[in-house]
C-alpha cells in the first residue's frame, strides 16, 4: 500500500491506513441492555467519523430488548427525538474477525449537541464513578468471569451442538473435563485467536456445570473503562463466532430449567496513589477499607438488583441451591455467598461480586459494583461478620425474588442516586417497565426465544 492510496482523511498511520484489507466499517455504543446500536459505513467515509464521530438519536441508547421506542420516554416525541453526537472511545478501531468481509468495529459513545455528556450511556454512567475514583486517589483493578452455553436451536428443542471430533451430542454435563472443551476445539481455537486480535485479555476456558455450559475469565485490568470494553467486545465476539459455527453462544441467565444458570462474577481490588493493593493488611483477613467496600456492596445489593437482574428469566436463576447467591451476605472462600473474598496471597487481596448474571449490561454491573464500595469506604461502613457454612439454609437477607420487585427498589432507592445519574435512573427505570409489562404476555418459549441470543 502506497500513501498515495490513502482516503484523503485518514492519516498514514492510523489503524485503517495499515490494514487496508479492511472493506467495510461498523460504529457501535452499547445500549441499555448491552445491545449494539450503531450503522454500517463506507470505508472511504471512516476517517470523517473517526475525527468528527457521527449522529443518531438519544432515544437509540433508550431502546428496549425488542427494539422498540419507550412510549413514555420524553427522549421521543416530547424533545422531537434529537440527535447526540456519537464519538469514538480510546479503544479505536477493532476488527470483527468472525465476518467473512474484513470489517472493522469503531465504538462510540454519546454525547448531547452541546458537547456535554448523555447520562444515559451506560458508558457514561460508569466514566463518572470512575472519575469519583480518580479523586480519592484509588485505581480500581477489574476482571471479569463470563459463563455461556453453547446451543443447537434449530430446533424447538434446544440441545448442545454436536461435537466436531466425534459428530455425537454430550449427554449430560462435565463440569471440568477437557472432553468437553476439545469437542468444540476449533471454535475455542478460533475465539481465543480472535480475542488477541481484538486485544481482548481472555485467559482460562473451562467446562461448567450445565450441559454444553463454559466460562472463560478475562485477565484483570487497572482501567476498569477497559475492563467493561473487555467484556461487552467478547460478548458480541462470542455470539457471532457462535453463529459463524452455525450454533448459538447463549449468555441468558437460565437458558434451561434443569441445569445451572450463567453467571458474570467480577472480582476488584483497588490500588492507592502509590500502586498498593489497599485490600492487603499482610494477612488473609484483609483491610478495613476492603471491609467497608464489601459493606458497600451488600447495602447496596437489594437497590441494585435490576443492574445484576436485568431481565424476566434473569430470576429463574437466583434460587437456592443453583449456584447462584440468594442471600445477602460474604464470606471468605465461600461461593454460596453473594460476596466472596477468594484464598490465595494476601498481595492479591480481592472482592468476588458474585450476584449478576450472563445477560447483564457490563458497563451497568460494574458501575454498580464498584460505585457500591466506593458508598462503602465513604461512609466507613462496617461488614457485618463473614457467614460460614451453606448460605441458603442460613436466616439471612434475601435478595428481591422477581423483576417488578427489583424494578420497584431500583428507582425509590437513594443509594443508587449515589453511584447513576438521575436520567440513566430515569430511563432504565421506563424501559424496564415496557419490558416487564410486554414480558408477560409471552408464552415460555416465546421468553426463551427473546433471550437466547440477545442478551
Amino acid at each position: 500500500m502506497t500513501t498515495s492510496d490513502i482516503p484523503p482523511d485518514l492519516a498514514p498511520d492510523s489503524w485503517l491506513a495499515q490494514h487496508p484489507q479492511v472493506r467495510t466499517i461498523r460504529v457501535a455504543a452499547a445500549d441499555l441492555n448491552g445491545q449494539p446500536r450503531g450503522k454500517r459505513i463506507a470505508r472511504r467515509f471512516a476517517g470523517k467519523v473517526e475525527q468528527e464521530g457521527t449522529r443518531f438519536p438519544l432515544s437509540v441508547l433508550n431502546l428496549d430488548i425488542w427494539g422498540e421506542d419507550i412510549e413514555d420516554s420524553p427522549l421521543v416525541l416530547d424533545s422531537g427525538d434529537q440527535d447526540g453526537v456519537l464519538r469514538p472511545t480510546e479503544r479505536g478501531f477493532i476488527p470483527m474477525p468472525w465476518l467473512n468481509a474484513p470489517t472493522a468495529l469503531l465504538p462510540v459513545w454519546m454525547y448531547r449537541e452541546d458537547g456535554s455528556r448523555f447520562d444515559g450511556d451506560p458508558r457514561q454512567a460508569l466514566a463518572q464513578v470512575m472519575e469519583r475514583y480518580t479523586a480519592r486517589g484509588l485505581t480500581p483493578v477489574v476482571a471479569t468471569e463470563l459463563e455461556f452455553y453453547l446451543i443447537d436451536d434449530s430446533t424447538k428443542v434446544l440441545r448442545v451442538p454436536k461435537s466436531e471430533r466425534s459428530g455425537k451430542r454430550r449427554p449430560g454435563a462435565e463440569t471440568l473435563a477437557l472432553r468437553a472443551l476439545d469437542a468444540f476445539d476449533n471454535f475455542f481455537t478460533d475465539l481465543y485467536d480472535y480475542c488477541e486480535e481484538m486485544d481482548i485479555p481472555a485467559d482460562t476456558a473451562i467446562s461448567e456445570a450445565g450441559l454444553g455450559q463454559f466460562e472463560i475469565n478475562l485477565m484483570h485490568s487497572d482501567d476498569a473503562m477497559k475492563a467493561a470494553d473487555d467484556t461487552w467486545l467478547f460478548k458480541v465476539l462470542v455470539k457471532g463466532l457462535a453463529r459463524k459455527y452455525g450454533f448459538a453462544a447463549s449468555f441468558m441467565a437460565k437458558p434451561y430449567e434443569e441445569y445451572a444458570g450463567n453467571g458474570m462474577h467480577m472480582h476488584f481490588s483497588m490500588l492507592d496513589r502509590d500502586g498498593v493493593n489497599v485490600f492487603d493488611d499482610g494477612t488473609a483477613k484483609g483491610s478495613d477499607l476492603m471491609r467497608s467496600a464489601i459493606a458497600g456492596c451488600l447495602r447496596a445489593i437489594p437497590d441494585s438488583t435490576l443492574l445484576f437482574a436485568p431481565h424476566g428469566n434473569s430470576y429463574d436463576r437466583l434460587v437456592p441451591g443453583a449456584h447462584a447467591p440468594t442471600r445477602i451476605c460474604w464470606a471468605y472462600d465461600n461461593r454460596t455467598a453473594a460476596v466472596r473474598v477468594p484464598g490465595g496471597s494476601h498481595k492479591a487481596r480481592r472482592i468476588e461480586h458474585r450476584v449478576s448474571g450472563g445477560d447483564v449490561n457490563p458497563y451497568l454491573m460494574i458501575a454498580g459494583v464498584l460505585g457500591a464500595a466506593l458508598t462503602g469506604i465513604e461512609d466507613n461502613l462496617a461488614a457485618p461478620p463473614p457467614i460460614t457454612g451453606n448460605a441458603y439454609t442460613q436466616p439471612l437477607p434475601e435478595m428481591p425474588g422477581d423483576w417488578g420487585t427489583a424494578l420497584a427498589m431500583f428507582e425509590t432507592s437513594e443509594i443508587m442516586r449515589r453511584i447513576l445519574p438521575d436520567e440513566m435512573i430515569r430511563n432504565l427505570t421506563l424501559t424496564k417497565r415496557q419490558e416487564l409489562r410486554d414480558y408477560q404476555e409471552l408464552t415460555p418459549d416465546e421468553q426463551v426465544e427473546l433471550y437466547l441470543d440477545t442478551v
